[in-house]
């Protein structure tokens, strides 16, 4: 398989606030996010990136969508490096994260229709992929109602089809199911499985056990900014465990090395 996400050496950090060292319970000026991360996602695959609240998952999905900037480490999208390249790989990556928030008084078809524009898809094509994605999600029924008016459920469905517009290669979910119901979720966790059998690159983070068990094909587990275990989700069952287990066993592992 393809590697379509290359992740290699990745340090970010932090300056905290005298408030937010308050809200840390550290005297410490510098939090250090990611530490040292290291990772891979390939073409029709689902790697899922699960961890605790805080473990460094999503600042390691907005380094890999060029967001915000890393202070070591490489990363390349597609064969692109986000050093020097993010233009292109903005238009070959999909990103969903829930910090996305749409202007209330749009439409699911204004912001549908602009976001085409951004991405420079001609109006044929956005047309096309308007009527399958809205059709896909039961958007098209609210396609007129201001996001405002809008369910939860419907607000992260919309935001999916605006982050799929372009039909990307390779996309980056940052925890897609959370918040939503179990119907919600259902259409969301079949509609990656369909991506990743049509051959995309599919990188979710996650600290839900059930959906990376449900859906994903390689994990990689980070505590603390540290990846502490990656492989394929079927060597979690050969191991004699399960995957609930295995986490709280990384957690307990990286809790006695940080007291040492």
């Amino acid at each position: 398989m393809e590697a379509k996400i290359v992740v290699t050496d990745l340090t970010k950090t932090f300056r905290l606030s005298k408030k937010q060292q308050r809200i840390e319970r550290t005297t410490e000026s510098v939090k250090v996010a990611v530490d040292h991360l290291s990772f891979e996602a390939y073409q029709g695959e689902i790697f899922g990136l699960l961890g605790p609240n805080g473990a460094g998952k999503t600042t390691t999905l907005r380094c890999i969508s060029t967001l915000i900037k890393a202070d070591s480490g490489d990363i390349y999208v597609d064969g692109h490096g986000v050093r020097n390249e993010e233009t292109e790989i903005r238009k070959r990556i999909g990103f969903l994260t829930s910090d996305l928030k749409l202007e209330e008084f749009f439409t699911p078809n204004y912001l549908f229709d602009y976001f085409a524009r951004l991405h420079s898809v001609d109006p044929e094509t956005a047309a096309a992929r308007k009527a399958d994605l809205f059709g896909k999600f039961g958007i098209d029924r609210f396609a007129e109602v201001k996001v405002g008016e809008l369910s939860t459920g419907m607000r992260q469905k919309v935001q999916i089809a605006l982050a799929l517009i372009h039909d990307p290669g390779v996309i980056v979910f940052d925890e897609p199911t959370n918040g939503l119901d179990i119907l919600t979720a259902k259409v969301v966790t079949d509609y990656l499985r369909e991506l990743r059998d049509a051959g995309k690159a599919i990188i979710i983070s996650t600290h839900i056990f059930s959906l990376v068990e449900k859906i994903c094909d390689r994990v990689g587990i980070i505590v603390n900014g540290k990846l502490k275990w990656c492989k394929p989700l079927a060597d979690v069952k050969a191991s004699g465990t399960d995957l609930e287990q295995l986490f709280f066993d990384l957690v307990a592992e990286e809790s006695r090395e940080d007291s040492r």
